[in-house]
């Protein structure tokens, strides 16, 4: 990731940076067809995602499987069923297995029927086709760069049955803190950084080159679609989903409805499974250097 990178040996080590653009999506890589609504989850060691795209009287629907390397995972028997009707998926490159439904209707749902007789029900918004939702990811975009501080909790799993959980505080123009459960520490100021081990006492300094902080944590935005309305902690808010082509990983994310600041994300992509709470918007207190 472009954004963050994660070690999970016996210490985590974290590099959390300003999403600089990645190279384009290869063309064997398995993103969602154009205009597709995608919704993605973990499977074992493996990211699954789905991509469901509106055709004129039905749709075209995308099963896309990552390994742990970030490779399109072949030779899988999928089917998908949509109102009733199960078809076999077509492989459409590394990764890739697809299916078309036509003269269905109104689609409700799809059920992604994987191997080992794993049934994935995913459920289509209430208002299909889904509605465009680039504007408001781009206000989400400049709502994260307005801000002057922000604290979230991140649960990450890595496919193997291994999560860690931490908090993180994040100041601008160019500070941030965590702190890992049962594991390491960092404070980062501008060109210095401070980290300290599970159970240590000291800190040991070094460079660091200087982050511009808060940004989001996607590198860019394509299929964003709305999901549906939700209310978090009695305010409105909107529940979104796209893929950041930048990463090649798929996001949830739901916005606040009036200040368009993002307030819970989940990501998926090969060996990452993020999801993160935001909070103490404006009020996080001061990163400040380890005494």
């Amino acid at each position: 990731m472009a954004s963050r990178l994660i070690a999970f040996a016996g210490a985590c080590a974290i590099v959390l940076s300003g999403a600089s653009a990645s190279p384009a999506a290869e063309p064997s890589f398995p993103a969602p067809p154009k205009n597709a609504t995608v919704f993605a989850r973990e499977l074992g060691p493996d990211a699954v995602a789905l991509g469901v795209a509106p055709r004129q009287g039905g749709v075209l629907v995308q099963a896309s499987i990552l390994g742990r390397q970030g490779n399109g995972v072949s030779g899988r028997r999928l089917s998908f069923t949509v109102g009733g009707r199960t078809r076999a998926a077509t492989p459409c490159g590394p990764g890739c297995y697809r299916a078309s439904f036509s003269a269905i209707g109104r689609a409700r749902a799809v059920d992604v029927n994987l191997p080992h007789a794993v049934r994935w029900h995913v459920r289509l918004p209430a208002v299909w086709p889904a509605r465009d939702a680039s504007a408001l990811l781009r206000q989400a975009g400049n709502a994260w760069r307005a801000l002057h501080s922000l604290t979230f909790r991140e649960s990450l799993g890595s496919g193997v049955g291994q999560s860690v959980f931490s908090t993180w505080r994040l100041q601008a123009p160019d500070r941030l803190a965590y702190v890992v459960k049962n594991g390491w520490s960092a404070v980062v100021i501008g060109e210095r950084r401070w980290d300290r081990g599970p159970g240590a006492k000291r800190w040991t300094a070094s460079p660091q080159t200087r982050l511009h902080q808060p940004v989001p944590f996607w590198v860019s935005v394509r299929n964003a679609h709305v999901l549906g309305n939700v209310t978090v902690h009695g305010r409105p808010a909107i529940r979104a989903s796209f893929y950041d082509p930048g990463s090649h990983a798929w996001f949830t994310v739901v916005i606040d409805q009036e200040n368009r600041r993002t307030l819970e994300s989940h990501m998926v992509t090969n060996a990452h499974f993020m999801h993160d709470v935001y909070s103490a918007f404006d009020s996080t207190p001061p990163v400040v250097a380890p005494v």
